[in-house]
C-alpha cells in the first residue's frame, strides 16, 4: 500500500516541487487584541502570536513548540469561547476566489475596442448634422454588436464558478476535549483537527500524531502519486520545499490511507492554496505598477487604461483590428479634410454629409458583428469538441499558439496508476500496452513473453490455462490478496483504494484470478494482516485454505530483498533488473511469499489497523522471514491512449509542445519519449531537451534567453517555475498555451496567452483562472481547440478581405466622384448615405458571416503558425483587398459614366440632385442605381472569390471535384453563403425598383438597359479576379520550382 522502490525511482538529489514562498500575512479586525492564556500560563494577544509564529516554520518546529505559540493543547484542543475570539480576528477559513466579472465589467469588454468608439464617433457626426436614418443605423449596429458580445461573454462567465468547492464542507475538531463536527470555515489557528481516508484536509496543518498516513496532493504539487506523512519528524530548513515537509498536510489534498491528528496553522488565504488564489486576485498587474508611487503610478494607471479602452490589450487579432480601427479613423479623417478642401472649404451642408460619406464608406460597420458571431458559433463547435470557451477572445487567439506547456498528470496521462511491466523470477516478462481505462481489466493488452494476447478476459483467461508459468499464477494470487483495494464493474469500472494496490488488483483481474475470484474458488481464508508502514515500507497477509497457508508480501525492493533466502548473485541480478525498471520512469515493488505453519497464528491477530499488541512484531518477524522471491512489478500513471496522436499533430502543425510537471525527472522523460515530446529516445542525446525545474530557476533571465530553445521536458517544478517559463517564452515573441489541472497550475494558466484547465479533475482555482475548460481532460481536444482557432482566423482573413475590398472601392468612387458635377459646380454622389450603409451592413454583413462560416481548409494541420509579428494583415491580404478593391472601384466608375455621360438627358445631372428627387435628376438618379447594382453584383461575386485566396473559382477543390460543372458543387458547399449570395441578389431588384423606397430613400431611380452595363462590369471583375489569383499560382510554383534547384 503506497509501497514503491524510492531509491530507484526517485532521484534524490532532484528537489521536489516547492510552494509559494509569499511572506505570511494575517488579516485583522478593528477590535484591540485580546489576550489568552499559553501552556506557560502567561499571556499573550493575537497580535503578538501572530509575530511571534510564522506557519513557513511550523515544520521545523517540534509538535509541543507549535502548540505553545499557538497557545493550544494537541489533546483538549480549543474551547469555544476562544474558538470564537479567534475566529472574529482571523476570519473564516475561505479560499477567495479570482475577482468575478461583474456585469459592468463583461460590458465594458464589449465596448474597449477602437472600432466601436468610431462607431459611436460618426454616429455623434451623423446625428449632429441631422441625418437620423445613418445614426439610427449606426446605433442599431452598435447595439447589436454589445449585445451579442455581452451575451456570449455572460454565459461563459456562468459556466464556471471559483474556489469554493475546494474548501472541505465539514470537518473533525477536537473543541474542549470532545470531537465536534463543524463547518470548515469555522477553523482557526490552533484547533486540532482529526483526518480520516477520504477526508479533504480542511487547512494547513501541523501533524500531532499519525498512523500510516499518506496525502493525495496532486492539485497542489502535481505529484502522481500519494505521499507518505510523518508526524513526529522534525525538519530542519525552513525553505523546504512543499513535497518535502513530510510532517504538514496541506487545504485542498486528500487523505488516500490511515489517519491522523494535526494542529491548524493556517487559514483562509493564508494557506498555500490561499497563496495562489491571491496570485490570481491580483491578475496581470503591472509589475512597474507596483514599485511606482505618487504620479507615475497615476500615470502607469492611466496608460493601461487607455490601452483597453482602446483594444490595444488583448490578443494578436484583438491588438491588430484596434490598431486598424485607429488607422482607419485616421484615414476617415483625411478624407474627410480632402472633400472639404476639394471645395475650398466652403462648407455647405451637402459638403459636410458628402465629407461624412466618404468617411463611412472607410469604415467597415458590420466587421465587429460578423467577427463577434462567427466567433459566438465557433464557440458552439467548440463545445461540441468537449471545449468550453470563456472569452470569445481565447478561441481566435489558440488559433495562432506556437507553444503549448502542458502538465502532466491527469492531462498528457490519465492520472491513475496501471501496472506496466513484471518481472517474475524465472525470467517471464509480462507487459500491459494501450490501456485507456485503468480500473478496466479488458482494457488494452497483455504481453507474454512477447506473445500478445487479447484483451477480452474470457480469452486471456483460456490463455491463462495454457501458456502461464506456475511463477506467474503465484505472482498474480500474492498481489491480489495481500492487497485491500476493491475493483467493481458497473455501468463502468470503479475502484476503492489505494493507486498502487488498485493497480495490482487490476492486474490480476485481467487472470482471472482477482481477490474476489480467488476467494471463491479456493476457499482461502484470512488469518492474520500485517499492514503496510512507512517504517518498514511492507506488507504481508496470511490466508489458509484449511490445508496450506502461505504468507504474501509486496513492498519497496530495499524493504524486502534483505528478508530473502536467496544467493548474492539472484540478488543483484534483482537489483539490476529494478534499475532497469526504474529508469523506464516506473515505480517498482518487489512481490514475495513463503508457506508458513498455520498455528502461529490466530483468528485475534486480525487487529489491522495497528501492530499492538503482545506478540505482534513476533508474528510479523516470523512471517517475513525466509521469503521467496515471486518477482518485480513496474507501476505508472500511463499516458493518454490518444496524447501521442495529438503530440505528432501538434507537431506537424509547427507547435512545440513541452511538459511541465512536479513529477520525477524519471517519470517525466520516459512519459515525453512514449508520447513522442522528445523526438530521441529518452531524451538523452537532445541536450538541453529536459532540466531539472531547480537547474531552471537557478538561471537568470538573461541565461534563459541566451538558450538556443527553451528544454521540452522541465521535471519537479514548482508554480513560479511555470511562471517563469511562460515569461521566457513571451521574451521570444512566442505565442504559448498553458494547460494544468491543479491549483499549481493557476497562477501560469494567468499569465499564458491562453490558459486551459482541465474539467474533470481540475480543481477549480484552475478552472477560475483559465480561459478555455475541457470537458473530458483530454489533451487531444486541444488539438481540436487549435485546429478549430485557425480555422476562424483563415475565415477572418476572408471576411476582412471581402469587406475592406467593398471598404476600398467606395472610397476610390466616392473621391474621384468629385469630379462628377452638376450645372452649379456642385459634386454629384456616385452612391448616396444609405446606399453605403445598405452595402456595407445588408449585403456585406451576411456574405461576410456567411466566410465565417466555411469549412477548414485541408492543409490547416499541416502549416506552421501564422506569424504573430504581421498579424492577421498578412502582405497578401492587403495586396489582394488593393487589387480586388480598385477593380472594384474602377468598374463602379465605369458603370457611373456611362449612363451619366453616355447618355445624358437634356438636364445633364440635374441640380440639388443629392438630396431630393427632381425633374432634372433623372440621369443622376439612374445613374446611381447602376452604380448600386454593380456594387451589389461585384460583391457577391467577391464572397464566392474569396472561398480561397490563390485557387480558382471555378476549381477550388481539386481534391474533391473536378470538370466543369465543380463550381456548382463549390458554391453550394457553404449553405449559408449560397443563401447570403442568393439573397442579395433578389433583394437587389425591390431596392431598385419599389416606389418611394427608390427614389426617396436610396436617392436612385429604376433601371433598364443599364443592365448590360452591370452584368459587363461583372464579367471583367471576375475575369480580373481569376487573372490575378493565376498570377499568384504561377509565381507561387516558380518559387516553389526555384526553391528546390
Amino acid at each position: 500500500m503506497g509501497t514503491e522502490n524510492d531509491l530507484d525511482v526517485e532521484g534524490q538529489t532532484e528537489p521536489p516541487i516547492r510552494g509559494l514562498t509569499r511572506s505570511r500575512s494575517v488579516s485583522s479586525q478593528s477590535n484591540p487584541p485580546s489576550a489568552s492564556p499559553t501552556l506557560a500560563g502567561t499571556l499573550v494577544t493575537d497580535d503578538e502570536l501572530s509575530t511571534a509564529f510564522d506557519p513557513d516554520t511550523a515544520h521545523t518546529l517540534p509538535v509541543p513548540g507549535v502548540c505553545a505559540l499557538l497557545n493550544t493543547n494537541p489533546e483538549n484542543g480549543l474551547d469555544a469561547a476562544e474558538a470564537a475570539r479567534r475566529l472574529q480576528h482571523h476570519g473564516p477559513n475561505k479560499v477567495e476566489g479570482a475577482k468575478g466579472l461583474s456585469l459592468w465589467t463583461i460590458l465594458l469588454r464589449q465596448v474597449s475596442n477602437s472600432l466601436t468608439l468610431v462607431l459611436v464617433l460618426t454616429m455623434v457626426l451623423s446625428f449632429a448634422i441631422h441625418d437620423h436614418i445613418e445614426g439610427g443605423v449606426i446605433v442599431a449596429v452598435i447595439v447589436f454588436n454589445i449585445v451579442v458580445g455581452f451575451i456570449q461573454d455572460y454565459r461563459a462567465e456562468q459556466t464556471i464558478q471559483a474556489l469554493y468547492a475546494l474548501s472541505a464542507p465539514t470537518c473533525k475538531a477536537i473543541r474542549a476535549g470532545k470531537v465536534e463536527t463543524i463547518r470548515a470555515e469555522d477553523l482557526v489557528p490552533g484547533d486540532v483537527v482529526r483526518l480520516g481516508v477520504g477526508d479533504v484536509v480542511p487547512a494547513d496543518l501541523r501533524l500531532a500524531h499519525s498512523i500510516n498516513l499518506s496525502t493525495d496532493e496532486a492539485l497542489l504539487t502535481g505529484e502522481s502519486v500519494p505521499v507518505s506523512k510523518h508526524a513526529e519528524r522534525v525538519l530542519k530548513d525552513r525553505d523546504m520545499p512543499l513535497g518535502d515537509r513530510t510532517n504538514m498536510v496541506y487545504s485542498a489534498s486528500t487523505i488516500t490511507r490511515g489517519r491522523a491528528t494535526g494542529v491548524v496553522v493556517s487559514t483562509g488565504m493564508n494557506t498555500e492554496v490561499g497563496k495562489i488564489a491571491l496570485l490570481l486576485r491580483s491578475g496581470r498587474r503591472d509589475a512597474g505598477e507596483a514599485e511606482a508611487s505618487g504620479i507615475r503610478r497615476v500615470l502607469i494607471k492611466a496608460r493601461n487604461g487607455t490601452r483597453v479602452i482602446l483594444g490595444l490589450d488583448g490578443t494578436p487579432l484583438q491588438v491588430s483590428l484596434s490598431k486598424f480601427a485607429l488607422l482607419l479613423f485616421a484615414l476617415a479623417i483625411t478624407l474627410a479634410i480632402i472633400v472639404f478642401s476639394a471645395s475650398r472649404w466652403r462648407i455647405t451642408d451637402n459638403v459636410l454629409i458628402y465629407g461624412i460619406c466618404v468617411a463611412v464608406a472607410v469604415i467597415p460597420e458590420s466587421l465587429i458583428a460578423v467577427l463577434t458571431i462567427a466567433t459566438a458559433l465557433g464557440t458552439r463547435a467548440m463545445a461540441r469538441g468537449n471545449v468550453i470557451i470563456r472569452r470569445l477572445a481565447a478561441l481566435e487567439a489558440v488559433g495562432g499558439v506556437t507553444n503549448i506547456c502542458s502538465d502532466k498528470t491527469g492531462t498528457l496521462t490519465q492520472g491513475k496508476m496501471v501496472t506496466k511491466r513484471v518481472w517474475l523470477a524465472d525470467g517471464t516478462e509480462v507487459s500491459v500496452q494501450d490501456t485507456t481505462h485503468p480500473f478496466d481489466p479488458n482494457s488494452g493488452t497483455v504481453s507474454i513473453n512477447g506473445e500478445v494476447y487479447a484483451s477480452s478476459d474470457a480469452t486471456r483467461r483460456a490463455s491463462t490455462d495454457e501458456k502461464t508459468t506456475a511463477q506467474l499464477r503465484d505472482f498474480l494470487e500474492t498481489v491480489a490478496l495481500c492487497n485491500n483495494s476493491t475493483v467493481t464493474a458497473g455501468n463502468a469500472y470503479t475502484a476503492v483504494g489505494e493507486p498502487t494496490e488498485i493497480a495490482l488488483q487490476v492486474f490480476a483481474m485481467r487472470f482471472g484470478m482477482g481477490k474476489p475470484a480467488l476467494l471463491t474458488s479456493s476457499g482461502k481464508t484470512l488469518l492474520s494482516e500485517f499492514p503496510f508502514d512507512s517504517s518498514c515500507k511492507r506488507m504481508t497477509v496470511i490466508y489458509t485454505d484449511g490445508t496450506n497457508s502461505f504468507a504474501y508480501a509486496k513492498g519497496a525492493l530495499e524493504a524486502l530483498l534483505p528478508l530473502m533466502d536467496i544467493s548474492d548473485d539472484q540478488k543483484h541480478s534483482i537489483v539490476a533488473k529494478a534499475d532497469a525498471l526504474a529508469a523506464e520512469g516506473l515505480r517498482v515493488l518487489c512481490v514475495a511469499r513463503k508457506s508458513v505453519d498455520p498455528s502461529l497464528y490466530s483468528q485475534d491477530a486480525l487487529d489491522i489497523s495497528t501492530e499492538e499488541g503482545p506478540g505482534a512484531m513476533p508474528r510479523r518477524a516470523s512471517a517475513e522471514s525466509h521469503l521467496e522471491f515471486v518477482g518485480l512489478a513496474g507501476l505508472y500513471d500511463p499516458p493518454r491512449l490518444e496524447s501521442a496522436a495529438a503530440v505528432r499533430k501538434c507537431q506537424d502543425a509547427g507547435i512545440t509542445v513541452h511538459m511541465l510537471t512536479g513529477d520525477h525527472v524519471k517519470t517525466a522523460v520516459a512519459i515525453a519519449s512514449e508520447i513522442g515530446i522528445l523526438p530521441q529516445p529518452n531524451g538523452v542525446s537532445d541536450n538541453g531537451a529536459v532540466m531539472v525545474a531547480s537547474a531552471f530557476d537557478n538561471l537568470t533571465d538573461a541565461q534563459i534567453d541566451g538558450m538556443e530553445r527553451l528544454p521540452l521536458v522541465l521535471a519537479r517544478c514548482s508554480p513560479t517555475t511555470k511562471v517563469r517559463m511562460v515569461e521566457a517564452m513571451h521574451r521570444r515573441k512566442a505565442f504559448c498555451v498553458m494547460t494544468g489541472d491543479g491549483v499549481n497550475d493557476s497562477p501560469a494558466l494567468k499569465k499564458s496567452d491562453v490558459g486551459i484547465a482541465m474539467g474533470l479533475n481540475g480543481s477549480d482555482v484552475a478552472k477560475e483562472a483559465a480561459d478555455m475548460v475541457l470537458t473530458d481532460d483530454n489533451f487531444a481536444s486541444i488539438v481540436t481547440a487549435i485546429e478549430e482557432g485557425r480555422r476562424l482566423f483563415d475565415n477572418i482573413q476572408k471576411f476582412l478581405l471581402h469587406l475592406l475590398v467593398s471598404n476600398i472601392a467606395q472610397v476610390i468612387l466616392l473621391l474621384i466622384g468629385l469630379a462628377f458635377k452638376d450645372d452649379q459646380g456642385v459634386s454629384v454622389f456616385p452612391l448616396s448615405p444609405l446606399e453605403i450603409l445598405w452595402a456595407n451592413l445588408v449585403t456585406s454583413s451576411f456574405l461576410a458571416l456567411g466566410l465565417g462560416l466555411e469549412d477548414a481548409q485541408p492543409d490547416v494541420m499541416q502549416r506552421p503558425p501564422h506569424d504573430l509579428s504581421v498579424g492577421i494583415f498578412t502582405r497578401e491580404l492587403i495586396v489582394d483587398k488593393f487589387v480586388y478593391g480598385t477593380a472594384m472601384g474602377g468598374l463602379c466608375l465605369a458603370a457611373f459614366s456611362s449612363v451619366a455621360y453616355g447618355v445624358s438627358g437634356p438636364y445633364g445631372l440635374g441640380v440639388d440632385c443629392n438630396e431630393d428627387w427632381g425633374d432634372s435628376c433623372g440621369v443622376s438618379f439612374r445613374a446611381r442605381a447602376t452604380t448600386f447594382a454593380t456594387l451589389t453584383f461585384l460583391l457577391l461575386i467577391t464572397a464566392w472569390e474569396a472561398k480561397h485566396f490563390t485557387r480558382s473559382l471555378f476549381n477550388m477543390h481539386p481534391e474533391k471535384w473536378t470538370g466543369p460543372f465543380s463550381v456548382f458543387k463549390t458554391v453550394w458547399q457553404n449553405r449559408f453563403l449560397f443563401g447570403a449570395v442568393s439573397a442579395g441578389f433578389v433583394i437587389a431588384f425591390p431596392v431598385v425598383y419599389i416606389p418611394v423606397v427608390n427614389r426617396t430613400v436610396f436617392k436612385h431611380d429604376a433601371i433598364t438597359w443599364e443592365w448590360g452595363v452591370v452584368a459587363a462590369c461583372a464579367v471583367v471583375y471576375t475575369i480580373i479576379v481569376e487573372a490575378w489569383k493565376a498570377i499568384k499560382r504561377r509565381t507561387r510554383k516558380m518559387k516553389s520550382v526555384g526553391g528546390e534547384a
